[in-house]
Order: C-alpha cells, then sequence, then structure tokens
C-alpha cells in the first residue's frame, strides 16, 4: 500500500476527492517528523481546490449565557457554575460591531445567542438587527441561533441571512459524551434543513475533548458527508466550572495534523480557524496552520473568550502575502 502523504498527493490534490474514514486516522496517527510535509500536501490541496483568498470573519453574541443546554465544553450553560451570565444586546450595539467588523476587512458578521433554538422574541430581534445591518454596511450577515424548526430557517432565508452556523461539535459516537440535552440527530436535521434552504451551511465542530483519533477523523469523516459550505475548526478551550474545564490542552503537533486532516477530508470546503487556536497552536503554530489548509479566520473575541487581536492577524495573513476575499455579495 502507498503512504499515506503519497496517497493524501495523488487523490486529495491531483484528483479532488477527500480522504476517507480509515486514510483520516492514518493521517491523525502521522508521527511529528512528517507534519511539515503533511502540511505542505493540505496547503497545496487549499490553494488548487480553495484558491488564496482568505475569508475573515467577526461574530458577536445576540445572548450570552443562560443556555439550558448542558455542551460539557461550554461556559454558556445555565447548568454549570462558569461566570457568564444572560446578556442580551440592542440594535444600535450590533450595528456598530458590524461596521466594527467591516473595517478589519471582514466579509462575513455572525449574530450568535447562547439558545437552544430560538422563540419569537429572538427572531424579532433578529428581524430588526439583520435590516439595520444590512442599511448601514456592506456585509453579509450570519447567524447561529441553535436548533431550528422549517419555518424558522424560512424566515431567516427571508431576512437575508447569508450563512447559518450549527455544529455537529463531536463525532456522532462521541456526541453522548459531550451533550444529554440534545442528539446529534437533531443536529443534523437542521443542518439538512438549511442547506436545503439555499442558504449557506456553517456547520464544524471542537477537537481536544478526550475523544480518540478515530473519534476525530470519524468527526471529519461525517462533516465531509454532510458538505457544508463552510466548517469552523475549533480547539478546546477548558473553561472553569464546566465539565471539560478541569481536561488539558490538545497539543500544538495533533492540533496541525487535525488541520490537515479536516482539509484532506474535504478539499474545497472553507475551512476556518476559531476559538482556542490561541492557547493550542500559539504565533509559530497559527501560521503553520495558515500554511497547512486553514482558508479562513474569526478576528477578534470570540463569544466567552478573548482571541488574538484583529490587527495581529491581518498583518500575519499580510506577511504570508495571502489577500483577504472581497465582498461577494449573495443576499
Amino acid at each position: 500500500m502507498t503512504d499515506i502523504v503519497e496517497r493524501a498527493r495523488s487523490q486529495v490534490l491531483e484528483r479532488g476527492v477527500g480522504l476517507g474514514y480509515d486514510d483520516l486516522v492514518e493521517v491523525l496517527r502521522l508521527p511529528d517528523e512528517r507534519i511539515p510535509e503533511l502540511l505542505e500536501v493540505a496547503h497545496a490541496v487549499r490553494l488548487k481546490h480553495c484558491g488564496p483568498e482568505v475569508e475573515v470573519e467577526g461574530i458577536v453574541s445576540l445572548k450570552t449565557g443562560g443556555c439550558p443546554e448542558d455542551c460539557h465544553f461550554c461556559s454558556q450553560s445555565g447548568q454549570f457554575t462558569s461566570p457568564v451570565r444572560a446578556v442580551w444586546l440592542d440594535i444600535p450595539q450590533l450595528v456598530k460591531a458590524a461596521e466594527e467588523t467591516a473595517a478589519t476587512g471582514a466579509t462575513e458578521f455572525c449574530i450568535v445567542a447562547a439558545v437552544r433554538g430560538p422563540d419569537e422574541r429572538l427572531m424579532a430581534q433578529m428581524r430588526d438587527g439583520v435590516r439595520a445591518i444590512r442599511e448601514a454596511v456592506d456585509i453579509n450577515v450570519a447567524a447561529s441561533l441553535g436548533m431550528l424548526s422549517q419555518e424558522q430557517v424560512d424566515d431567516l432565508k427571508e431576512m437575508g441571512v447569508h450563512r447559518y452556523n450549527h455544529n455537529l461539535e463531536a463525532a456522532r459516537s462521541y456526541f453522548g459524551s459531550v451533550v444529554t440535552t440534545h442528539t446529534w440527530e437533531e443536529r443534523w436535521e437542521t443542518c439538512e434543513m438549511v442547506r436545503a434552504s439555499g442558504m449557506e451551511l456553517c456547520c464544524g465542530g471542537l477537537v481536544g475533548m478526550g475523544e480518540t483519533l478515530e473519534q476525530r477523523a470519524e468527526l471529519a469523516a461525517q462533516l465531509a458527508e454532510l458538505g457544508p459550505h463552510e466548517v469552523p475548526l475549533n480547539f478546546l478551550n477548558p473553561r472553569p466550572g464546566t465539565p471539560f474545564g478541569e481536561l488539558p490542552l490538545m497539543s500544538a503537533a495533533d492540533a496541525l495534523r487535525a488541520i490537515a486532516a479536516f482539509r484532506l477530508a474535504m478539499p474545497s470546503t472553507i475551512l476556518r480557524y476559531a476559538g482556542g487556536r490561541e492557547l493550542t497552536l500559539g504565533d509559530l503554530g497559527t501560521r503553520d496552520g495558515l500554511l497547512g489548509g486553514i482558508n479562513a479566520v474569526i478576528v477578534g473575541n470570540y463569544l466567552t473568550t478573548l482571541g488574538r487581536d484583529a490587527d495581529e492577524d491581518l498583518a500575519l495573513l499580510a506577511e504570508l502575502k495571502m489577500p483577504i476575499k472581497e465582498l461577494a455579495k449573495t443576499l
């Protein structure tokens, strides 16, 4: 049998066919000394099948904290003692955040709410907020509001929401160890409705939550089967007061293998740096990931944790000669 890196070069780079589960397990088991050649192939795949541009996005929380779900990694759950309390943003704050995001060069602004799914109050805020943002600033509006009904999917599409985020979070076989208040299948159903609506689907997950390498490969393969437009890749940042608060940080080497594996599973997908990369990878690892398959970044802070300064990320992209994607009107 040919070497896994050479199979990736032949199958993914040359033919554009993503690696399956068994090959992804091999990728995740590669020794540290082979990481540079693995990243080189993943970067070549990204350039060939996605192009050189990098998409930049900012996020803001419309409702922070007080969520009824028990996602074990999340400090926004109302079931844990983590120090995040429910806060609502008003419409002028949303517009200001969208303007500040656009000023960084970002093409996407995502409104996030810590809820199981939106009620009518939240949907009404979304209608007002999306309308106000679109009147004030030239930026695509995305949303992440939990699990949806078909009517809510249709409403968001009608509002002009460009992309909807709903992560699988973990592989199907590990999901029950991460969340007990809803099922993996419920998440999958929302993702399928979003994709069928014509909105772009943003769907990713977290790695470093105690899952096995096989379950990490399973998550990548399941995301490839779902076929989202974008995959945000998060690295666990253990939050005090949550069930996963005492887990160790994922190693930088494992994180880089995961980045390459996700790219090789989904050669033409937007693969976005998301939460936890600053702690897990540091400055040098962040650079390596951008040269190993990543082609999108969230700039600024996340929902409950601090990110890198936006100017630092933009300067790094300029240094690496990675052009920032221009706004393409899809609304």
